[in-house]
């Protein structure tokens, strides 16, 4: 299959979904991954196709004191291709892992697509990584080469290896300078890339257990993000603003695959501090017209006034975690437009989503997305169930999955078995195919014999105005085997007082049938992975260690230390 072939096959079904856009029906019935041949390289065979010539814009960056970058596609492919060439006069060959620990800077765009285009692996890196997280992940990920910002350079004196060091930003003895790169004439690119061959590494955040390496190919994200493009709404022309930061797969995503795949404007405002008001006025300076953010980005947004909606805002995304029903009725009521959840994981694309043309329905994450094959399996048994683990079906050649855990093939054997991908996530379905998150297999647990979601119940606890966000774990309890426990992140105004407890004990009371009732509170600084995923597994730690030791936690407050509670 020759270059123009594999372009025009993805071509189509990328126009394909653009007009179904507003019929998941037949866009989840006629949709079909697209046959981009034996040899493929997104860079070269679908960005370049696109963006010589083209002048509109691709990327646009705003920085916090109102100094903005805007590059056109044509200046992105020409950029890459200096980029490219430069690197491979440092020694980046094809198959070589390249450690890419920048920030949402342009650099960071033009070094993915370089990187792509001569065909080694990027390895997208958290820059507020500390060094001994360095070591293992230049260990375990067979690091060859890293770019990284000159200010972080210091981080890898006392990480060992061999590999190149590529410095952006002031020049650093013993560190190649990038903006070499750009004094360069760029040669072509005579790389051969197949379709299977190894593209991106990402770390999974790691809520639950240590950070997983999921390797893609040159397929599952580049053509895999067709489902992300279409759940997100876009269209040519459009400008997206996705807020999410670099080293993380959302980030390929929202703000690198899917709005370039439909020939998007990628919108980044950069802040060192998050500020509600100075965020929507970038909304409505820069016409923004599909804005996805994380659940803690909305929920900080409903705690203060989001004004009149922003007059180009068109779509409104949220994924990373589930979004919980109050946070999307208080932007519906503020703004006319609803959130539309959606689903996946680090070692997929978008799987699961309230597409643009979707009937909505309350607390429901959405549908299959086309080309995705979902099948709920009891945990335990591993049969087809009504609430289970959400799995994709092998059967269906899933180009939008994984192709493993690198280094770790018993981690890869154990997600992929039994003809099923399993994610690890528990959901229920009815009759119309809606899927509803119920908590990771790890999260869920039982209390007097009743299966207790903690998204439920934290849902119940972010109606009442003192609760900013949530966790919700198994304290260990004698009689009911284990009690629902809430630590709760307090809203602006709200002391971690007891009868700020005591409320919110009494509304979790009302909203929530006995088995899940909230009966111990605690005003705590949720632990975080560095993505801002909140880990249960650290607090569901310190409730078992307590209860081992029998010390008291302070700052605990339980239902029956108050009166009208003790029923």
């Amino acid at each position: 299959m020759t270059q123009q072939v594999s372009t025009n096959n993805y071509r189509a079904a990328r126009d394909q979904l653009l007009a179904l856009r507003d019929d998941h029906a037949r866009a989840a019935q006629e949709f079909r991954w697209p046959d981009v041949g034996e040899h493929f390289n997104w860079a070269t065979d679908w960005f370049d196709v696109l963006a010589r010539g083209n002048d509109k814009i691709a990327l646009w960056i705003v920085e916090e004191d109102g100094s903005e970058q805007k590059l056109t596609f044509d200046e992105m492919a020409h950029r890459s291709d200096q980029v490219a060439t430069w690197l491979t006069r440092q020694g980046v060959g094809h198959g070589d892992h390249v450690m890419l620990m920048l920030g949402n800077q342009r650099e960071i765009w033009e070094a993915m697509l370089a990187i792509m285009k001569v065909g080694a692996v990027i390895m997208p890196t958290s820059a507020v990584l500390a060094s001994h997280d360095l070591t293992d992940r230049v260990r375990r990920g067979g690091v060859s080469h890293v770019i990284a910002n000159s200010a972080d350079a210091a981080k890898f004196d006392d990480v060992a290896g061999d590999y190149t060091r590529i410095g952006v930003g002031e020049a650093r003895p013993g560190w190649a300078d990038f903006a070499d790169a750009y004094r360069v004439t760029p040669e072509p690119i005579t790389t051969i890339v197949a379709s299977a061959d190894p593209s991106l590494i990402y770390f999974t955040s790691g809520t639950t257990s240590k950070a997983k390496m999921v390797l893609h190919s040159q397929t599952s994200y580049p053509v895999g993000h067709l489902s992300t493009m279409y759940w997100l709404g876009l269209r040519p022309g459009d400008v997206h603003l996705a807020i999410s930061s670099p080293g993380w797969g959302k980030h390929a995503w929202s703000c690198f695959f899917a709005p370039w795949i439909a020939e998007a404007t990628v919108f980044v405002y950069n802040y060192s501090k998050f500020d509600p008001a100075a965020l929507i006025a970038q909304l409505h300076r820069a016409q923004v017209s599909t804005f996805c953010a994380p659940p803690t980005v909305w929920r900080m947004l409903i705690q203060a006034d989001v004004g009149a909606r922003p007059a180009s805002l068109r779509e409104l995304l949220s994924a990373g975690e589930p979004l919980n029903p109050e946070v999307i009725r208080q932007i519906d009521n503020g703004w006319k437009l609803t959130i539309r959840d959606g689903f996946g994981q680090t070692e997929t694309t978008a799987i699961v989503g309230n597409g643009p043309g979707s009937v909505l329905k309350a607390g429901s994450m959405g549908l299959p997305l086309p080309g995705v094959s979902i099948k709920l399996l009891d945990p335990i048994t591993e049969l087809p169930a009504d609430e289970g683990e959400i799995c994709l079906d092998l059967s269906q050649s899933p180009v939008n999955l994984m192709s493993g855990y690198h280094g770790e093939p018993d981690l890869t054997a154990h997600a992929i078995r039994g003809g099923f991908f399993h994610t690890g996530d528990v959901a229920t379905v009815d009759a119309d195919g809606y899927l509803t998150f119920i908590g990771r297999t790890d999260d869920v647990f039982k209390s007097s014999d009743y299966k207790v979601s903690p998204f439920e119940v934290e849902s119940v606890l972010l109606e009442h105005p003192a609760v900013a966000e949530a966790a919700v774990v198994p304290a260990p309890d004698a009689t009911r085997l284990n009690i629902p426990k809430a630590y709760i992140h307090l809203a602006p105004g709200w002391e971690p007082t007891a009868e700020t407890a005591e409320a919110v004990l009494r509304h979790a009371r009302t909203g929530l049938p006995a088995y899940m009732r909230v009966r111990r509170v605690e005003f705590f600084d949720l632990p975080k992975t560095i993505s801002g995923k909140i880990r249960r597994v650290e607090l569901r730690e310190r409730e078992n260690d307590a209860v081992a030791t029998g010390t008291p936690l302070p700052n605990e407050w339980r239902d029956d230390q108050f009166s009208e509670l003790k029923r």
